[in-house]
């Protein structure tokens, strides 16, 4: 066997383990995968193997049935290697955290309502004393139960997400995430450009402008201008 050969060998081997480990990453069963890109289950089993490649189409459906970045398999990080997110290694912690909080809301709400416990077990059909121990964060509240809660309230169940924690955080994420998706092709790509990145930062600061001021800086440009 040849050095070209060798090599080869070691790149499928090693592409093999990244195709291995993102779908037990993404807890896919190896029928699942071979069906999303159009082979058979032995031919996959023969990628993760390393016994043989996929092509560049083929790679391009895993990353999208992963939604995974397409480099990810041109990398040399497994994605176990990075552990278990932290939020979800501490998920008990924020879990009763998250139940407390909750609670709390629940009672300020109830309270600035002027509505006591009696009236909201009415309103509910939920006993005062179970509303009590979930205002407290000693139980964790049905979301059924929550959204009966809030309906009562007359406030909107998203009231009570997270909005400042690790899962909050994420919420914005994937929202910003999903309205730089919604924007026209053109400006995608206009904003991913790098050397575009002083107009977007000049754009955020016009934009914190009152109207006089960018009144202002209009009528200098107009100056410049002409």
């Amino acid at each position: 066997m040849n050095n070209s050969q060798k090599l080869l060998q070691i790149r499928n081997k090693k592409l093999g383990l990244l195709i291995l480990d993102a779908r037990k990453a993404s807890r896919r069963e190896i029928v699942e995968c071979a069906e999303a890109i159009g082979v058979s289950n032995e031919r996959f089993v023969e990628f993760e193997a390393g016994n043989a490649a996929p092509s560049l189409p083929q790679i391009e459906l895993l990353a999208l049935y992963f939604n995974l970045p397409l480099e990810h398999f041109w990398g040399k990080r497994a994605i176990s290697a990075a552990g278990m997110p932290q939020v979800l290694q501490e998920k008990e912690r924020l879990i009763l955290l998250r139940n407390r909080v909750i609670g709390t809301n629940l009672r300020l709400v109830r309270n600035n309502a002027n509505v006591s416990l009696q009236e909201m077990a009415e309103k509910t059909g939920i006993a005062s004393e179970l509303i009590n121990r979930y205002e407290l964060g000693e139980l964790a509240i049905p979301v059924t139960q929550l959204e009966m809660i809030a309906s009562a309230l007359d406030i909107p169940v998203e009231r009570f997400y997270d909005e400042h924690g690790p899962i909050g955080r994420w919420r914005i994420q994937q929202g910003s995430m999903q309205k730089f998706l919604d924007l026209p092709t053109d400006m995608q790509q206009f904003v991913a450009k790098p050397v575009n990145r002083p107009y977007l930062e000049l754009a955020m600061r016009l934009s914190d402008l009152s109207a006089e001021k960018l009144r202002a800086v209009a009528e200098v440009l107009l100056e410049i201008t002409y």
